[in-house]
């Protein structure tokens, strides 16, 4: 059973930074690529940002230059570093993952920006 647990939300002004981390547990299965994606209010989950086994990235345009997503293979971390956040990106964030044995997502973690 492969479990994930986000951590790091919280209350930020806009212009703010957060970092947003994911530990992954119990995962007997290659990990291949992992990733973050939120749900604002009135919006679908949307995707922001993954990085694959080779560390090669891919970010959503709107957050390119601003966020940073990282990994640490012998934690089975994930982290996204939030640089100027925005009020709009007001939400929680999911951290998930694709195995050799299928997709899991974390519970999510809630990250307020006010103005």
């Amino acid at each position: 059973q492969v479990q994930l647990v986000e951590s790091g939300g919280g209350l930020v002004q806009a212009g703010g930074s957060l970092r947003l981390s994911c530990q992954v547990t119990a995962s007997e299965f290659r990990i291949d690529d992992m990733g973050w994606y939120r749900q604002t209010p009135g919006k679908q989950r949307e995707f922001v940002a993954g990085i694959n086994n080779g560390h090669n990235t891919l970010y959503a345009d709107s957050v390119k230059g601003r966020f940073t997503i990282s990994r640490d293979d012998a934690k089975n971390t994930v982290d996204l570093q939030m640089n100027s956040l925005k009020t709009e990106e007001k939400g929680v964030y999911f951290c998930t993952v694709q195995t050799e044995r299928g997709d899991y997502w974390g519970r999510g973690t809630q990250v307020t920006v006010s103005s």
